[in-house]
């Protein structure tokens, strides 16, 4: 199974793509990294300009790796509303990629990536970088953060696919 994992900005859009291997007996076993980076745009385009290249830049992962899942970070809500709803146009791109390819579509909070890769929905970004680095066998952190942030959804993923709503996460210990 391949995961696409999304951390959505309007600047940069951080993606990690990694592969879980499944055993017998639905078992999963180890996670391996595929590819990270990020989508840049352009600060002087239009909002149109830059969505569509986010759209374009997702658009060309799904087709270069085929993944079975789209992970997608929720919101962040901020104290400036203009970012909140931007951001929000900028996950809606994403999400349409992810539909219109036919994928799988999971969205977790940012706290929920963070629990699900650390064990502590408060964990900080070092520390979701270190655990990405031992669970997937990395020399160096993926960089930038961005990209990092993306791994780290695709990530959460494949550790605990079900993580769909308090009440799975409860029933592995996990609360966000």
């Amino acid at each position: 199974m391949q995961v696409l994992g999304i951390d959505p900005g309007t600047g940069t859009t951080g993606y990690g793509v990694v592969r879980r291997s499944d055993e017998a007996g639905g078992r999963s076993g180890p996670a391996s990294l595929v590819e990270c980076g990020v989508i840049r745009t352009n600060a002087g385009d239009s909002l149109g300009a830059r969505l569509r290249e986010i759209y374009d830049g997702v658009d060309a992962l799904i087709a270069r790796h085929r993944p079975d899942v789209l992970v997608v970070e929720d919101i962040f809500y901020s104290r400036n509303v203009r970012t909140t709803v931007v951001l929000g146009h900028v996950r809606g791109v994403i999400l349409l990629a992810g539909e219109r390819g036919g994928l799988t579509i999971q969205e977790y909070a940012p706290a929920t990536i963070k629990k699900a890769v650390v064990g502590r929905g408060g964990a900080t970004k070092e520390q979701v970088q270190f655990m990405i680095m031992r669970l997937l066998r990395l020399q160096a952190v993926p960089h930038p953060s961005d990209a990092a942030d993306g791994v780290a959804a695709a990530l959460a993923y494949c550790l605990f696919p079900p993580l769909t709503d308090r009440r799975a996460l409860s029933a592995i210990g996990r609360t966000a």
